[in-house]
């Protein structure tokens, strides 16, 4: 994805049309393409630079955590932010792949948190201690710079990570958690009239108790 980034930039300095008019220019019709290209498009080689470095780093751990769920978030982040930014944002031509770059870091961090999952929290701690400068890239100090851009790709992270809380890796439950578990299906009754081979599936794990009474002289 990194290299998608540097072939477009070499792209745009080869041929004569400026590949960079195809940004994202909110509540108009020509923008609504820049919702799919905007974060492919960098103004200078400063500005790709720091996105490349960041969103290698930010990528190579979603990816190495995550695995497939990796793509749907990269997706999802990129569209979202794109969506919001074309109803939101202030009028001009807004580029650069950082919109993108915020969701990841956000979704990395929250994720551990949503999830409980210490491994996850550490990498969450990292994101944070490398890149917890970024937070100030929401607010609207620097001119020049797409806030929004930052803002919208930073709560489509938050919203992802909650959303997919459930799927990718989960915390790990300790030896009393599934004891507790295993005590609670225990608990559970049920007729043995109406089990069935579908109730027993759902049912698992479950206990057979049995009463043994010794014989008495004199019965058969």
């Amino acid at each position: 994805m990194v290299g998608s980034l540097w072939l477009v930039f070499g792209l745009d300095a080869l041929i004569a049309f400026d590949l960079r008019d195809l940004g994202l220019a909110p509540r108009t019709a020509h923008g609504l393409v820049g919702i799919f290209t905007y974060p492919l498009l960098h103004a200078d080689w400063k500005h790709i630079t720091d996105n490349s470095i960041t969103a290698f780093v930010l990528l190579l751990g979603l990816f190495s955590f995550y695995g497939k769920l990796a793509r749907p978030v990269i997706l999802w982040s990129w569209i979202m932010s794109g969506v919001w930014m074309w109803i939101a944002a202030r009028n001009g031509n807004h580029i650069g792949f950082s919109g993108v770059i915020y969701a990841l870091a956000a979704f990395i961090f929250f994720s551990g948190v949503f999830r409980k999952h210490f491994r996850l929290m550490s990498l969450s701690l990292v994101v944070v201690f490398l890149y917890g400068s970024m937070v100030w890239g929401v607010l609207p100090i620097q001119p020049g710079i797409s806030w929004e851009g930052h803002l919208f790709g930073a709560l489509a992270g938050v919203i992802l990570a909650f959303y997919y809380r459930d799927e990718g890796p989960q915390r790990p439950k300790y030896s009393w958690e599934l004891e507790e578990e295993l005590e609670d299906a225990w608990e559970e009754t049920i007729p043995f009239e109406e089990l069935s081979d579908d109730t027993v599936e759902q049912r698992k794990p479950y206990r057979i108790k049995y009463s043994y009474r010794p014989k008495s002289d004199g019965e058969d």
